[in-house]
């Protein structure tokens, strides 16, 4: 009997060291955990989980769910039970708040918690950013102001032609920007459109007139209009793509050099590459490709033919040094939110599959 019990243990103690490599655990996880306002689904993630991507497995998710997740909001229960041995992630949710036996009130819509900070990527959200196959050049076009203004503020009344869409009345206006391209191919990947300001049309015509409502920038004729993009995507549950995905950061917003934790950077590989919203990408110092100190010519054997690298280099390989998760995908460019650095991010490092 003692003996079927120390093998039903080590069974046991099997299953969760088997999980544990799967999805290994924080050393000090808390049994529960009640959300609170402010709350991001990375932060509690990682309270639990040490690689807060795998969250979707915990909580059994299929992709449905991952892609459009119910809300979790500030005061529901997040328990881990590890009763079947395998560590499952369970809402308890804080729906009603009775007061007495007679009276039950229901508590008032409470807004669900979000992916990652929308404080930062918000701005990134409800603009194109970027502009593929040259479609802002057949844009609408500002085309003259009234009174014959040269900049133009919110309150001005200008004139935009080529608008054919007479459905549409709110548009934000653009210029073209930097054209971003592939760092191995040179191939260019599309132009980053610069965010001016915003418009309301008043009366549809050729030209059609419109009112400057917003300005971030200064405005002036010949910019652009795109219709505001109202069906974004900020809801979503951070998991690793399910093919292998390689790509480089081609920019860093913000003005620097380097990157750490919470800085916007753009990706190389989108919709295309099967990237979409919600995937964590393993971040790598992108080795160098050096040349070999004792190379000699006269000694070369068995060159690869596939190889990319020129007789006598070597390329060092990649060094991990941190995550990105992508929040906004285009055919071919993605946008990621830097989530972990244990060293500077640098344009040109290495992204993929962690």
């Amino acid at each position: 009997m003692f003996r079927h019990i120390i093998t039903l243990l080590s069974l046991c103690c099997l299953s969760l060291s088997v999980m544990a490599e799967d999805i290994p655990l924080q050393k000090n996880y808390p049994e529960r955990y009640t959300v609170v306002k402010g709350d991001t689904l990375w932060d509690i993630s990682g309270k639990f989980l040490k690689n807060p991507w795998q969250w979707p497995k915990i909580w059994n998710m299929n992709r449905a769910q991952i892609k459009n997740p119910h809300w979790i909001y500030p005061g529901d229960v997040i328990v881990l039970d590890t009763s079947s041995g395998k560590p499952e992630l369970k809402l308890l949710s804080q729906k009603t708040v009775t007061l007495e036996p007679s009276a039950v009130v229901e508590p008032l819509a409470k807004e669900g918690i979000h992916s990652i900070p929308p404080n930062i990527i918000g701005p990134f959200l409800n603009q194109p950013l970027l502009i593929e196959n040259s479609a802002l050049d057949s844009a609408p076009r500002i085309v003259g102001a009234q009174d014959n203004r040269l900049v133009l503020s919110p309150g001005t009344r200008v004139y935009v032609s080529n608008l054919t869409n007479e459905e549409k009345t709110f548009y934000n206006i653009y210029r073209a920007g930097s054209v971003l391209k592939d760092p191995d191919t040179q191939e260019v990947l599309g132009t980053e459109a610069i965010y001016l300001g915003d418009t309301r049309i008043t009366k549809f015509g050729q030209p059609a007139s419109a009112d400057i409502v917003k300005a971030k920038e200064e405005i002036f004729t010949k910019d652009r209009l795109v219709e505001a993009n109202e069906d974004f995507n900020e809801n979503f549950i951070p998991h690793a793509p399910e093919s292998d995905i390689n790509g480089r950061i081609i920019k860093i917003y913000g003005g620097v050099a380097e990157a750490g934790p919470k800085t916007v950077v753009v990706i190389n590989r989108g919709k295309s590459n099967g990237l979409e919203e919600g995937h964590v990408l393993a971040i790598s110092r992108y080795g160098k490709t050096i040349k070999d100190p004792e190379y000699k010519k006269e000694n070369q054997t068995n060159t690869d033919k596939t190889s990319t690298l020129k007789p006598g280099e070597i390329k060092l390989p990649d060094e991990r040094i941190g995550l990105v998760m992508v929040f906004r995908t285009f055919d071919r460019v993605s946008y990621g939110l830097i989530m972990q650095a244990s060293d500077s991010v640098n344009v040109l490092d290495a992204v993929h599959t962690p």
